[in-house]
């Protein structure tokens, strides 16, 4: 098979990440496109009990089971399926069910922390950030988080005074100097998500050309 194009997508919490995974799903094919998402990697918190587990900051690297993830990326890469974790935001725990995930041409790494991790940006080729406006990121992640996830407004307000932002400012923002196109406005700039596809496009070509040309050359 030929070697997938590893594609780094990050921002925010509510920055447009969904809305610009989908646009790349419908525009490349699903089928050409495995998909690993970062927050399904949080450490298995069976544990704990459910406050304590509710406690645990989960906006911080060390609350991913990041190694794991890497050794997924590198399996996909050798053309091997893996097995991808299923995680439960209802509960703040890890599922006992997985995710058959096929190797592809293109491999999506999304999640807030992912071009925070070195391990994971070592093996991009493309590395996106979505970036928007803190009151509205907010205001989705309300709107996500009560109508998805079953909390209440102030469990959410909480959490992202405690742990959303600070550590959107340390770790999340901050790896934004990583990103080979920074995509402002969230998942709605046409002209942004155009020259993506395209320069993924391109790539993917020059990855079959190159494996035509190394066993002739050889």
């Amino acid at each position: 098979m030929t070697r997938p194009v590893i594609i780094g997508l990050s921002g925010g919490s509510g920055s447009g990440k969904s809305t610009i995974l989908q646009g790349l799903l419908s525009a490349l094919g699903p089928d050409q496109v495995s998909v690993l998402e970062h927050d399904a990697y949080y450490h298995p918190l069976a544990h704990l009990s459910v406050e304590e587990r509710s406690e645990v900051n989960f906006d911080h690297p060390s609350s991913l089971e990041t190694k794991l993830m890497v050794r997924h990326l590198d399996g996909l890469l050798r053309g091997e399926t893996i097995q991808k974790p299923v995680y439960d935001f209802t509960r703040h725990a890890r599922t006992e069910q997985t995710i058959a995930v096929h190797p592809t041409r293109i491999i999506i790494v999304e999640g807030i922390l992912v071009l925070a991790e070195k391990e994971l940006v070592d093996r991009m080729e493309i590395k996106l950030f979505v970036d928007t406006d803190s009151d509205v990121r907010l205001i989705r992640r309300i709107n996500r988080d009560m109508v998805e996830r079953g909390r209440t407004l102030e469990s959410v307000l909480d959490q992202y005074a405690k742990t959303v932002r600070p550590m959107h400012l340390e770790f999340v923002e901050a790896s934004k100097r990583h990103a080979d196109v920074i995509i402002p406005r969230g998942g709605h700039n046409d002209v942004a998500f155009d020259m993506v596809l395209a320069r993924i496009r391109s790539m993917l070509y020059a990855h079959q050309i190159a494996e035509v040309i190394e066993p002739s050359a050889s």
